[in-house]
């Protein structure tokens, strides 16, 4: 039998990259899926996907950075599938390259908005909807740039570094109803966002992958297994824990 067959996965920016890579891998393990993501068709896309697979979802748009929205989306999960199980709050941006005084104010505002207002929202509705279960699982998408100093990279590295602590945090605070709350600090994996950085950069692909003893960038079904690993059963002791996949590169 899947191994989350008939379970309830919530998964946000599934449209592409590790998001869609990780709705995927619930799927194939019998998941209901439901994927959210400000990208509609390509939202829609990730779930024709689970045609092929033993799961079924459904796509409902959401900017995380709406309170309204985020509480309708955990709604909507409870209203077709009767609960919340687990939550991979994954929805992310990388945002505009700049020095830390060259960083823009409207940048700023804009990837905090996102990475780290956003999850913790999704987190807040989240978790009332689990509080009332007495059980549930969220695995908080966050970065090695919240463990490191990245260069022109100030307002990112500095939101997925809140998004650290908050995990630490709210995983100390429910760990004694129920609730496991992990993150995944990913190196450099091969999504859309990534390529895109690539191409306007192209030397600085060079240069990390030249950073990663691995040698290699990872791959998002990579960060996927991660995140299936972290709400199996098989991680019924682990809460509060930051798993790196990058490569070794924080070794």
């Amino acid at each position: 039998m899947p191994k989350f067959e008939n379970k309830v996965v919530l998964v946000t920016g599934g449209a592409s990259g590790i998001g869609r890579a990780t709705a995927v891998a619930f799927a194939t393990e019998g998941a209901y899926v439901v994927v959210t993501d400000i990208q509609i068709a390509a939202g829609e896309e990730t779930v024709r996907m689970f045609g092929d697979t033993k799961g079924s979802g459904m796509f409902m748009a959401c900017d995380i950075s709406k309170s309204l929205e985020v509480a309708g989306v955990v709604d909507c999960c409870v209203e077709n599938y009767g609960r919340l199980d687990y939550a991979i709050n994954n929805a992310g941006i990388l945002g505009n390259m700049a020095l830390t005084a060259d960083c823009t104010e409207d940048n700023w505002d804009k990837i905090t908005n996102v990475n780290l207002k956003g999850t913790w929202l999704c987190m807040k509705h989240e978790l009332v909807q689990m509080m009332k279960q007495e059980k549930g699982v969220i695995v908080n998408i966050a970065s090695n740039a919240a463990m490191r100093g990245v260069p022109e990279l100030p307002a990112y590295s500095a939101s997925k570094g809140g998004v650290v602590v908050l995990t630490r945090t709210a995983a100390l605070e429910y760990a004694s109803s129920g609730i496991r709350i992990n993150a995944i600090n990913p190196g450099l994996i091969e999504t859309e966002m990534v390529k895109k950085q690539i191409k306007a950069n192209p030397e600085a692909v060079d240069v990390f992958i030249a950073e990663e003893p691995i040698g290699r960038m990872g791959q998002p079904e990579e960060i996927a297994a991660a995140a299936v690993w972290l709400c199996s059963d098989s991680a019924s002791f682990v809460t509060g824990h930051l798993m790196n996949v990058d490569g070794g590169l924080l070794a």
